[in-house]
């Protein structure tokens, strides 16, 4: 069952009863050009031409990323996102075909829960993020910045007096802020800093990084809410192997763009995808991975509720990887 590549158009104009018909046809595509996902697919046996339903469909294992390129199709990239990663660890590295269809995607996205991002004043605080090169979210914030109808938008890498200065300046004009920051760099804000932010949504994106001791979100946005005086603390989840987000606006529930749908899979056995209200760890489907891989099974774990929100939990423990593992070094 060959299908051919949906136009970024089909996939950006996406509804929400077409979602499961262009899933399909995207795996369809990918099970016949992704040469990586062809070999996974072979190697745990499954027929593509047998799969004709979401949840019948594999999900490729993250760590992919880090030993592979994961691409669908023979083209050069535009560019390359990576991941962080921590000190001994190998980044994963995202080949991005089309750089304008990834931030027409993060922009749509983003504007399916709040106004145009024009209409913010965009301040981002992700200093770790700026200090190496290859970030997908440092992309999406340079182009939010860009697009922002504010000339005191931009990015502020440890200059905190010149964020504090544009943040109260904003707040007395009553301007709508988008601080966009990095868990620690709040928490040092925070901390050191604390105000009032009235006018301004204070979005995490999270990454302690081992700069700080981890906090379960719970606590992180506690500090965070003291120190701002804000009721709500709002969440983004993204990630490099990704091109979609999905965005939090209280108490940790995420709620995907229409190019993105979570699963849940079983922890003890990753073809199993559980039902609604359980925990197990987090699948994704993100239609605007066309030319990698739409089909990823992350480390996170969580749960998805009926009206396909859902949260984050924590990470799998590398013990539970090591079937994953066992499966990349098959295909190396």
């Amino acid at each position: 069952m060959i299908q051919h590549q949906p136009s970024y158009e089909a996939i950006l104009n996406v509804q929400f009863h077409e979602f499961e018909a262009l899933a399909l046809q995207i795996f369809h595509y990918q099970a016949t050009e992704n040469k990586v996902y062809r070999q996974y697919l072979d190697l745990i046996h499954v027929n593509s031409n047998n799969v004709n339903r979401i949840k019948d469909i594999p999900f490729l294992p993250i760590s992919f990323f880090k030993y592979h390129t994961v691409r669908t199709g023979n083209w050069q990239p535009e560019t390359i996102f990576t991941s962080s990663g921590t000190t001994g660890q190998t980044p994963s590295q995202h080949y991005v075909k089309s750089l304008d269809f990834y931030l027409q995607n993060a922009r749509m996205g983003f504007e399916q829960f709040y106004k145009k991002v024009e209409d913010y004043c965009i301040l981002a605080l992700l200093p770790s993020y700026l200090e190496r090169s290859g970030s997908s979210l440092i992309a999406m914030a340079d182009a939010f910045i860009k697009i922002s109808k504010y000339p005191q938008s931009g990015f502020f890498l440890n200059d905190y007096q010149r964020l504090i200065k544009v943040l109260k300046e904003n707040e007395a004009s009553k301007i709508p802020t988008l601080l966009l920051g990095v868990s620690f760099a709040l928490l040092d804000l925070a901390a050191d800093y604390p105000m009032e932010l009235t006018y301004t949504i204070v979005m995490e994106t999270g990454g302690m990084k081992g700069r700080k001791r981890e906090l379960v979100r719970e606590e992180l946005h506690e500090l965070l809410k003291n120190g701002f005086h804000r009721t709500t603390i709002h969440s983004e989840y993204g990630m490099t192997e990704l091109l979609s987000q999905a965005y939090s606006k209280s108490n940790g529930i995420f709620y995907p763009a229409t190019t993105m749908k979570v699963l849940i899979r079983d922890a003890t056995d990753p073809f199993e995808i559980l039902p609604n209200n359980k925990h197990g760890v987090i699948n994704v489907i993100d239609l605007a991975n066309v030319d990698s891989c739409s089909f990823i099974a992350t480390e996170d774990v969580g749960r998805v509720f009926e009206d396909g929100s859902f949260e984050v939990l924590g990470r799998l423990d590398q013990s539970e990887l090591r079937g994953c593992n066992l499966m990349i070094s098959s295909i190396l």
